[in-house]
């Protein structure tokens, strides 16, 4: 039987290592305060999944749960002090010839607000921290993770987030004008308001991401990968895509008026329903311009209204 008092205490004692509130930790969890309290108090505990998040967000060992655990510095719970890197994480790599960076690691680490203008992180990781307002313009971020943060209004204008990982994170109002997105990745992650101005997204894929409220200006969309994505009432009108799958997203309403189109694949939600080809109806391609492989594929779907698109 668990036992629940002393994995509380454990998880208030980790907690408050990292400088985290109860509030923080719920929200890095998406769950309730009051959740996080009654683990703390010895009511409840956390089932495994939850335990393993735990160990990741508070930076400590799994077993450190345990009644068998056992530190050689039982006062500190946390493998690493809030604003250092452990030797670990401390992987020097090179960068040119003459030069190195330190592999940082800034997890759970409160870091609203922060100016990170112009900064080279290559491979930093951002994990449970809170973002808000983050300034990141003009930095260079290539293969960074963001994980289960909250940055909410960051700016990333003309920042490079090539091999970027955005895993469960809330960047509601964020801002990606003019950024370099190579092999970027948006998994699972709040885009409501997020601006992409003048970018040409290369190899990106979205991953179950709900994009009706995201804003996309003035916009290349080459080898992206919409992957069961939420993209009802979105509009294209005038963009281009080369390479581009939408595979298993909603597309209710989308507009594609007068955008172009090179070898772009469709896959419905649901294969061969009525309720799939009732919604797919809804897409406008008036006006496209589309090469003949797109064409035939979405002439195939029979529903779709292709009486004035342009085939080149």
């Amino acid at each position: 039987m668990l036992n629940t008092k002393m994995i509380g205490n454990r998880i208030a004692e980790a907690r408050k290592n990292k400088n985290i509130s109860q509030a923080q930790l719920a929200q890095f969890l998406f769950i309730s305060p009051q959740a996080v309290g009654k683990w703390e108090r010895g009511e409840s505990s956390p089932d495994i999944i939850t335990f393993n998040r735990l160990s990741e967000i508070l930076d400590v060992d799994l077993n450190y749960f345990s009644e068998n655990f056992q530190s050689a510095d039982d006062e500190t719970a946390s493998k690493t002090p809030v604003n250092s890197t452990s030797h670990s994480e401390q992987t020097a790599e090179e960068v040119g010839t003459h030069q190195r960076q330190v592999r940082i690691n800034l997890t759970a680490v409160n870091l609203q607000e922060s100016d990170f203008a112009g900064v080279v992180l290559h491979k930093g990781k951002f994990k449970a921290s809170p973002l808000c307002g983050a300034d990141f313009a003009g930095a260079d971020l290539t293969g960074s993770s963001f994980e289960v943060s909250n940055a909410r209004e960051a700016n990333f204008d003309g920042a490079n987030v090539t091999d970027c990982i955005f895993s469960i994170t809330d960047l509601t109002d964020a801002s990606f004008r003019k950024s370099v997105l190579v092999r970027t990745d948006f998994n699972k992650s709040s885009l409501p308001g997020t601006k992409f101005t003048d970018v040409k997204l290369t190899d990106v894929k979205l991953t179950m991401i709900d994009l009706r409220k995201t804003i996309f200006e003035n916009c290349i969309f080459n080898g992206v990968d919409f992957k069961y994505s939420d993209l009802r009432g979105m509009r294209f009108d005038g963009h281009t895509f080369i390479d581009v799958q939408f595979d298993k997203s909603a597309l209710n309403d989308v507009s594609f008026t007068g955008a172009t189109l090179r070898n772009v694949s469709f896959r419905l939600p649901f294969s061969v329903t009525n309720k799939s080809y009732r919604a797919f109806k809804t897409v406008c391609f008036d006006g496209a311009m589309m090469d003949k492989l797109t064409y035939a594929g979405l002439k195939g779907l029979w529903v779709v209204d292709l009486s004035k698109v342009i085939v080149i």
